[in-house]
């Protein structure tokens, strides 16, 4: 049986925990804060998944079991992501997981996770859990096949207003009572809602284009109030093998808009993240034959199941390449960075990636 221990019991480790659990595996959650996990007993978990299940030990982070644990998840909010992920590594689980945005923009800290894994062995990975989900997956095989001729461009947008991750975390007054009102924190648009981001990097990956390595970016920031936040990033890409596309993330959109394109110069892919409630869609064309698509039921809950289950696959395996390898998390971090230092200095930004996960792989064009 995997042990796991998820720090953090909010809403991301209420999904860990029962995600862990239906895979029947041993979960302990821990927080520096009592009132969360009492939230989590008599709130969350049982307004969720129907009750709670005693099967889960709770602890005060200082009071947590240290050590046997086969994956260590941290889904504390992204300015404590390091400190904490560093912690888990001394206690030598096979893996951690870091819920997304990775860390700060500032990138402080990033390139010294990176080095303490390739020195212990362990493994990272990073919560991007949309491109292990089925309809990805499916893109991915269509991409493989090069069905639609050479590529010509990726556009990829994710605009939701952030209502929903308040109504999931009731608690909340709103963005200034956390982190996601302050994008230095790793809020705002650009880090909350970065799956666009690194969805749009991993069909760059698939496709054979490299790693991003010009950002220009414009976004638009709420300095109201004390809060000081993105809420709205447009972002154009370029990779280093010449692929040119584009990401919007925004938090004030309704409805929902979760969608990704692949124009090739004989075909397209369009894939879809909630194309009706609990359905999500890939559509494609290749040549002069039919529109085709196909639909994957899904639940938020499964999300997370089965990014577990690309874990426990990935480490049963021994297999180094994963596409939510903590590595890819750190990528998307660069660009997050280099949206945001871009949209300041209305200019382009160039990513030496020579350089490290570091704030000087940044350099204005």
């Amino acid at each position: 049986m995997y042990r796991v221990k998820i720090h953090g019991a909010g809403s991301i480790g209420n999904h860990l925990g029962h995600a862990a659990r239906s895979l029947g595996w041993h979960v302990d959650i821990c927080d520096i804060d009592p009132a969360a996990l009492a939230r989590t007993r008599d709130e969350i978990y049982p307004a969720r998944y129907g009750a709670w299940d005693p099967e889960i030990g709770l602890f005060a982070s200082d009071e947590a079991p240290r050590g046997g644990y086969d994956l260590i998840c941290i889904g504390t909010p992204p300015d404590s992501h390091l400190n904490v992920a560093a912690a888990a590594l001394r206690e030598a689980p096979r893996a951690i997981l870091v819920e997304k945005p990775l860390c700060r923009p500032d990138l402080d800290g990033a390139q010294e996770l990176t080095d303490t894994l390739a020195e212990t062995g362990i493994r990272g990975f990073v919560g991007y859990d949309h491109v292990v989900g089925d309809a990805a997956c499916q893109a991915d095989d269509l991409l493989r096949a090069r069905a639609f001729g050479a590529v010509q461009t990726l556009d990829v947008e994710f605009r939701e207003h952030w209502g929903g991750i308040f109504a999931a975390h009731p608690w909340l007054d709103g963005p200034r009572d956390s982190y996601l009102g302050y994008w230095r924190r790793g809020g705002g648009a650009l880090g909350e809602h970065s799956h666009a981001l690194n969805l749009w990097q991993h069909f760059a990956h698939g496709i054979g284009a490299g790693r991003v390595n010009v950002v220009d970016a414009m976004a638009a920031y709420n300095r109201d109030g004390g809060i000081d936040h993105d809420w709205i990033g447009l972002v154009n890409l370029q990779t280093e093998n010449g692929l040119l596309g584009r990401v919007v993330q925004d938090v004030v959109t309704s409805p929902v808009r979760k969608w990704a394109r692949v124009q090739g110069g004989s075909g397209f892919l369009e894939w879809q993240c909630g194309r009706e409630p609990g359905i999500d869609a890939v559509s494609w064309r290749s040549g002069e034959a039919e529109t085709q698509q196909r639909l994957f039921e899904k639940t938020r809950p499964t999300d997370f199941i089965k990014e577990l289950q690309h874990i426990h696959a990935a480490l049963e395996a021994g297999d180094g390449d994963s596409p939510i390898a903590i590595g890819r998390g750190l990528d998307t971090m660069l660009v997050i960075a280099a949206a945001h230092m871009s949209a300041q200095a209305r200019r382009a930004v160039e990513i030496d990636y020579d350089r490290g996960y570091t704030s000087a792989a940044l350099r204005l064009c």
